[in-house]
Formats: structure tokens, sequence, C-alpha cells
């Protein structure tokens, strides 16, 4: 099948959080099983360095009174996968971040911005003639890309059917009810039925609305999500969706996360050799200024610093930690005041926690590798996927019995260690009490070198690989579709016009 996938991030073109490793390895893992599937995705400036061989295909023709925009298409760097840029300088190259400015302030026209994002998504997917290619399906990821289920049931048939994923219900993409005109929605839509929540425009909604199918990354998410707790007002508008809304498991893509391979660690390792990961430790230790000691048990975390992440629980039990002989190292960004609350204890606790505020790709992978437990707790976890590369690295997780962590990591308890099920150590109540308990039962365990090296070897036998989560959204585009799940394509050449500009002019 053709499917476009249009998404707001892809690492490594653009990357905040999980969504942009789920959008690189969910559709390479779609491709190898035969499906022709292509990326959209905005233009922002460290897109345009990334990308290989890009070229204009097409100028786009004025939309929602954006006149300065053309489609660049590129593969992405050392992947099989096609991509498509929506070049707009007034719209995506800036400074700052994606979705902030540099003082962390939302862009005041982000709602102008992702419906434009929809409005050319909608075009390519009814297929523009100097492209030469149109999907079967578009799959719009996040609210980023919600309004995009709306504009094609707009559409007279032929047109392709649409799956919706929500990677994380909180994050709803709300606006002011004055910006309606201004992103092309007819305001009939305007309505509980519609896109209208609690007198705000929710492009969530016309997602979780509009698509033919629903889907969030994890079974127990979709379960949760179904209830008041957890589906952030819309739980809802998800029960009436019924069959048409499911939970698949994400992934994570074992080619960028395998300590056998990753040029990011001083030394690889295998779970049949580890001795690499102990060379990493100690990489780390001096790196981040803490006392070199290989057995001291040292705690990742790798996180966005924020509550949902239970940052302000792990900041409370810093302390307790410290007095463990155990080593604490934290690389994340987030909010600023417990931002500032880490560096403190950095200074506190010198020699026994380090922490580097901001995000950086090649430091996460050497943390992995270095750490022994890696602290992953949530109030809500959609699915989570630091805890799958620490599973993957050997390094334990700590995780609280919430959405995909609940799915993932089975807790160390005496009949789990027994049977070889084994594979982290899992609380349940949001508390310090809760966090230091589990972690007071991983040093423990830590401190029995054969039961940890079983632990260890079990986490690392896990298959968390997109294979099987590739082929569940195979079927579901199937489904949905009503075309058969796999079948042979031929990649369609995207037809270039007169090449205007060069990479650096693009870019």
């Amino acid at each position: 099948m053709r499917v476009l996938f249009v998404t707001a991030e892809a690492y490594p073109l653009a990357k905040t959080g999980g969504l942009a490793d789920v959008s690189r390895a969910l559709p390479l893992a779609l491709r190898r099983r035969g499906h022709d599937v292509r990326l959209l995705m905005p233009g922002y400036p460290r897109a345009y360095v990334r990308i290989e061989n890009p070229r204009i295909v097409a100028k786009i023709e004025p939309i929602l009174g954006v006149s300065d925009a053309t489609l660049i298409a590129g593969r992405f760097p050392d992947a099989d996968l096609p991509v498509w840029l929506i070049d707009s300088p007034s719209l995506f190259r800036r400074e700052g971040g994606l979705y902030q400015d540099s003082q962390g302030r939302d862009w005041p026209d982000n709602a102008l911005r992702f419906a434009f994002l929809a409005h050319v998504a909608a075009k390519l997917a009814m297929g523009i003639p100097k492209i030469g290619w149109s999907p079967d399906v578009v799959h719009a990821n996040d609210w980023h890309a919600g309004l995009l289920p709306l504009l094609l049931s707009l559409e007279k048939e032929p047109k392709p059917s649409t799956v919706f994923t929500t990677h994380n219900m909180a994050f709803q993409g709300n606006f002011p009810v004055s910006w309606l005109p201004k992103i092309g929605i007819p305001e009939e839509h305007f309505c509980a039925e519609g896109v209208e929540f609690y007198g705000q425009v929710s492009f969530l909604k016309a997602g979780l609305t509009y698509a033919d199918r629903v889907t969030t990354v994890s079974p127990t998410y979709a379960a949760e999500i179904l209830t008041p707790e957890f589906g952030c007002g819309m739980e809802g508008i998800l029960r009436d969706r019924g069959d048409k809304f499911i939970g698949i498991l994400n992934g994570i893509d074992d080619n960028l996360w395998n300590p056998a391979t990753d040029a990011c660690l001083p030394r690889t390792y295998r779970d049949s050799d580890i001795s690499g990961k102990r060379a990493c430790k100690t990489a780390l230790q001096s790196e981040f200024g803490l006392t070199v000691s290989p057995d001291a048990p040292l705690i990742g975390f790798v996180s966005r610093i924020t509550h949902q992440k239970m940052a302000d629980v792990i900041l409370e039990a810093l302390p307790w930690i410290a007095e463990q002989d155990a080593q604490f190292v934290a690389v994340g960004e987030g909010d600023p005041k417990m931002e500032a609350a880490f560096e403190q204890a950095k200074e506190m606790y010198s020699g026994r926690v380090a922490v580097t505020i901001g995000y950086d790709e090649p430091l996460a992978h050497k943390l992995q590798a270095a750490s022994d437990i890696l602290l992953a707790p949530a109030r809500f976890e959609p699915c989570g996927l630091t805890q799958l590369y620490a599973l993957r690295y050997g390094t334990l997780p700590i995780v609280r019995r919430t959405g995909g962590l609940a799915d993932t990591v089975t807790d160390a308890t005496a009949t789990s260690i027994a049977e070889r099920l084994a594979t982290g150590f899992v609380f349940d109540e949001v508390d310090r009490e809760s966090l230091e308990e589990a972690i007071a039962r991983a040093l423990a365990l830590y401190r029995e070198p054969l039961t940890w090296r079983r632990l260890q070897l079990q986490a690392m036998g896990q298959d968390f690989s997109w294979d099987a989560s590739a082929a569940r959204y195979s079927a579901l585009y199937g489904a949905v579709s009503g075309l058969p799940e796999t079948m042979e394509t031929i990649d369609s050449p995207i037809e270039e016009v007169a090449l205007e500009t060069s990479r650096q002019a693009a870019s």
C-alpha cells in the first residue's frame, strides 16, 4: 500500500521527544514489509541540513494566506525513507524550538503553522499532478496533524483512508475560536460533534473525531484514556469510537539503539559479554566528574524534566539516593524551576550527583549504556521509550505501573525472578516513599551479582523491535482501506520540476 505518514517531527531531522523516534522507526518498519511509505513534515532549518539530496518538486499554491511555500523532496540520512519538507520561511524557518521560541513560549501562530501542515498534507493526499503519487492511507500523528482527517472528510471520493494516532492525550492543540476562519475550517464543524472543546478549537479532537481509525501507543494507555483520570476530557469521544479505537504498542529502532553497534559508546558490548558496559560506566563517571568507582551503582535519568515524568518526586528522593552510596546522573530539560533544583543538587552532592540540562542524543546513548539502573517513572505514560532503550542496554528500569510502562516492564519479585521473567522494578503510588522503596529493592539486588546478571540477560533478551507493531499497523491499514495488507510496490518516481536552488540555498 501507499502510505503518507504526517508528523511534526522525525529523528534525526527534528526532535523534541518520542514522537520523533516513532516517526522514523515505524515508517522504516512498514517499508520493510513492502509498503511505499513517505513522510511529510515541516521544513525546519535543522531538517535541511540533514536530509539527503534535497530538491524542489512543487510550488505550493497559496493556502490560508501563506504564499511562500514549496515542497522539497529528499531522503533520510542512512535510511531508506523518502521525505517531503514543507518549506515556508514565514512559518517554519525560525530560531528557537519546533513549538516554542528561545524563551520557552509557544509560538503565537502555532494554530496557523500546523493547520498549514494539515492543508498541504490534504492536497498531497488527494494528488498533486507534478508529484505523480497519491496514498491509499494517510497516517496523521498527534494534534499537529489533527485537522488532516477533518479536511479529507470534506473531499469527494476517491480519497485515501485516514488513521490518526494520539501519542499523548495531554497535548491537545487547543486554540481560541477566533482562529477558526484563519485555519480554513468551515464554521459548521465548530460544534460538540466536531472540533469544539470547551469553547476552543481542538486539533486533537478533530483527529479523534474524523479519522476512519484511531490508535494510541500502548494497550494499557488505550484502556486508561477511556477514563476521566487519563482521558483529559476526551474519554467520551474515544468511547464513542468503539472498536475503531485500539492501542498498538510502540517499538524501538533496534539498529539505532543497539549496544553491540552503537557508535556513540566508548566501547560496545552484547548480552554474551557485557564487559564493555563497565567501560562505558567508567568513561561516563570521568566525563561527569563523578567518583570513578566500578562497583558504585549508577542511577540514570534521561527525560523531560516535568511533572508528568515525576521529576519533582525524584528531586525529593535525591538526598536519600545520595546517602545510599549510589551515583545519580540526569540528562534532560523542561520546567525551569526543576532544572534549577537539579543544578543545586549537583552542587550539594558533588561527586555523587551530576546533571546536564538540555537534550543531547549521543549523551542519551552513553547514559543508557553506563547506567546500572534507569529511573523512568511517570504519573501517566502513553508508552515510553527510555525504559525500552534501557532494557536493550542491560540497564534495569524503575517505572510506575501505568500506560506503556506497565506493558513493558516485569517487576522483579521472588516469583518472577525464579521464573526468569523479571526485567525491572515497578511501583504503584506517586510519592517519594514508593519510589525510594523501588530503588532500595533494585540496590539490594544489584549487590547480588549473579542475580543482577540474570536480570540483565532477561532484560536484553526482550524483543521490542517494531516488527510486531508494524504488522499490526499493516493489518489496520488493510482493514481501513479494503486493500491487502501487503503487496508488491514500485516507488513512483518523483517528477522533478526546474531545480531553482541547491542544497545550500534550500537551507
